[in-house]
């Protein structure tokens, strides 16, 4: 909401009466997985108080820095429709965000489905119910991750990522280009898509298949673009297109 304060996300000092001295109480940001559902409600300084959990995996107050669970990750939201008393994310922290998925209202034969279950009882809050288990551990996590570190990547796909990357900051529809910190993230996602493949190795396709929710949130339209109703997924599709694939 718009009255958040940073310290509700990060946590702050708290008197304790009992002791006669101030104690750090954590806040929701100490957790495993963080939901920022409709992040953009939050002013700017609010948002900003995720920046150094988001990159740093810490939160200091006090002059003290304290570390974050491992592993953490950050998921928000965004009502793409109504935008009435909301703050448009800072550029450092989209950057920070890994990926933009967009998610389209279900087709109709899904969304029958879905009332369907509601007629039936289907209680949403009951994650067993509804078929949820657990799919890894922590320790599989950080296997994963370790596994995945390990992908190779050729210097032909590196030199793919940056060509893509350097497309963008000389697009003409565009103000605003992929910074090199979205490079980065372009390149592990895209070792990850591998691995989750059964392949040791990044091809130019797993790189295709990520640059849309790797990138689209990164860049920015002209004005005069977005006046002439053009969408940053077909800019981006446009440069995929022409950008020269290595064999």
């Amino acid at each position: 909401t718009a009255d958040l304060m940073p310290g509700d996300v990060t946590g702050s000092l708290v008197y304790d009466t009992h002791t006669a001295e101030f104690t750090f109480r954590e806040g929701p940001v100490f957790t495993n997985i963080l939901l920022a559902d409709e992040i953009n409600r939050t002013p700017p300084k609010t948002q900003a108080s995720l920046l150094e959990s988001m990159e740093e995996r810490q939160v200091s107050a006090d002059g003290v820095s304290r570390k974050l669970p491992e592993p953490f990750i950050v998921a928000a939201t965004q009502n793409p429709i109504e935008y009435e008393g909301t703050y448009p994310l800072p550029e450092a922290q989209l950057d920070r965000l890994l990926l933009k998925l967009t998610m389209p209202l279900p087709e109709p034969d899904a969304e029958i489905e879905i009332i369907r279950r509601h007629s039936l009882g289907f209680d949403p809050r009951d994650l067993a119910a509804g078929g949820v288990r657990p799919a890894a551990s922590a320790a599989d996590l950080a296997l994963a991750r370790a596994e995945v570190s390990r992908v190779a990547i050729a210097p032909e796909v590196l030199g793919y990522i940056v060509d893509i990357v350097r497309a963008t900051r000389s697009a003409p529809s565009f103000q605003q280009g992929v910074s090199p910190r979205g490079a980065t993230a372009l390149l592990n996602t895209s070792k990850a898509w591998a691995w989750l493949t059964g392949r040791s190795f990044v091809t130019p396709d797993d790189v295709k298949a990520l640059a849309l929710p790797a990138l689209r949130h990164r860049v920015g339209l002209r004005p005069e673009a977005q006046m002439d109703g053009v969408q940053v997924d077909d800019v981006l599709q446009s440069i995929l297109a022409t950008v020269p694939v290595p064999r």
